[in-house]
C-alpha cells in the first residue's frame, strides 16, 4: 500500500506517541517522575549532568538521581519529538484542506492539545507530581492518540475495501462503540488507582506489599468492572463469527480480546506479586495500544467503501 507525505507522517506519529506512553510509564514505575524537580529544564539545565557534583549550586545534592534524572529527561525528548511529529502532521495535513478538511480540522486538534499536554507536563512537575493532575495528563495522551490514529484512518480510507451489510454493520458498531466506551471507563478508574498507589509509594512510604491495601474501595470495583469490558469483546468475537466478517475485521476482532485478556492476567499479577515494575508499564501500554485496536475496527466499518444490502 503506498502511502503519500502526509499518511506516512501521521501513521509515524501515532506509533511514536504509543512509544512515549511506554517511555511515560517506565518513568511512573520507576518512581522517576520528580527526576528533574523543575521545567522545562532540568536542574536548570538544559543537559542534565551525571552526577552530583556537576549540579548547580542552588540544588540539594542529595535529590540527585541520575537514572531517575535521565529517564525522566528521555521521556521529555521523546515528547518534544512527538510535538515535532505532530507539527509536521498538521502542516502536511494541508493537502486534505479542500479534499477533506476534517483531515486538517483533526490534525490541527492534535497540535493544539499537544502544546496543552506540554504545558500540562509542566504543571503535573511544580504539583509534585499531583494525583489528579496526573490522571488528566494520561486522559489527554490517550485523546491525542485517538485524535492522531481518527486523521490517519481516514486520511487513508479510500484503501479501505470492506463488505459487510448495512444491518450487520450496524451490529457490530454498537457493539464496539460500547466496548471503546467501557474500556475508557476502565481506564480512567485504573488511573485513579493508580494514583492511590503512588500516594501509597511516595507519600506513605509503604512497602510494595501494601500498596493496594491503601487503594480501599476503588480496587475491587476496578476489578469488578474489567468483566463489563471481557462481555462485550466476547459478544464482538461471536457476531464476527456468526456475521462471517472480512479476515481483517476477524483478526482485529481476536487481537482486541487478547489485549483485553492480557489486561486481566497483567492486573492480576499486579495484585498478585505486589506491583511489579513491569507489569505496570505492560498494564499501561497494554491499554493505549487496545484502545487504538478498538477504535481502529470502528473506524474499519464506519469507513468501509463497499457494503452489500442486507
Amino acid at each position: 500500500m503506498k502511502l503519500n507525505l502526509y499518511q506516512k507522517t501521521a501513521i509515524t506519529t501515532v506509533l511514536a506517541t504509543i512509544v512515549l506512553i511506554f517511555v511515560g510509564g517506565l518513568v511512573r514505575a520507576s518512581g522517576a517522575g520528580l527526576g528533574c524537580p523543575d521545567w522545562p529544564q532540568c536542574f536548570g539545565m538544559w543537559i542534565p549532568p551525571t552526577n552530583a557534583a556537576d549540579l548547580p549550586a542552588q540544588y540539594d545534592a542529595s535529590l540527585f538521581n541520575p537514572l531517575h534524572t535521565w529517564l525522566e529527561y528521555v521521556n521529555r525528548l521523546v515528547g518534544v519529538l512527538i510535538g515535532f511529529l505532530i507539527s509536521l502532521t498538521f502542516l502536511f495535513s494541508f493537502k486534505y484542506r479542500k479534499k477533506d478538511p476534517v483531515v486538517t480540522v483533526a490534525s490541527g486538534a492534535a497540535f493544539v492539545m499537544v502544546l496543552f499536554q506540554a504545558w500540562l507536563g509542566g504543571q503535573v512537575v511544580r504539583s509534585g507530581l499531583s494525583g489528579g493532575m496526573i490522571t488528566i495528563h494520561m486522559i489527554v495522551a490517550m485523546i491525542i492518540l485517538a485524535t492522531l490514529l481518527y486523521a490517519s484512518f481516514r486520511a487513508t480510507r479510500e484503501k479501505v475495501n470492506i463488505q459487510l451489510s448495512k444491518k450487520h454493520q450496524k451490529t457490530l458498531i454498537l457493539i464496539a462503540i460500547v466496548l471503546f466506551a467501557l474500556t475508557m471507563i476502565q481506564m480512567i478508574i485504573g488511573t485513579q488507582v493508580r494514583e492511590s498507589v503512588d500516594f501509597a509509594k511516595n507519600a506513605l512510604d509503604l512497602p510494595r506489599s501494601e500498596w493496594i491495601d491503601t487503594v480501599g474501595s476503588l480496587y475491587p470495583i476496578h476489578r469488578s468492572f474489567s468483566w463489563m469490558v471481557v462481555v462485550p469483546a466476547g459478544l464482538l468475537l461471536f457476531y464476527n463469527n456468526k456475521f462471517k466478517v472480512p479476515s481483517v475485521l476477524n483478526r482485529l476482532g481476536w487481537a482486541t480480546a487478547g489485549l483485553i485478556l492480557l489486561q486481566v492476567v497483567v492486573g492480576v499479577s499486579l495484585e498478585w506479586f505486589n506491583m511489579p515494575g513491569v507489569s505496570q508499564i505492560l498494564h499501561l501500554v497494554g491499554v493505549a495500544v487496545l484502545i487504538c485496536a478498538e477504535m481502529l475496527y470502528i473506524l474499519l466499518l464506519r469507513f468501509s467503501n463497499k457494503r452489500v444490502s442486507a
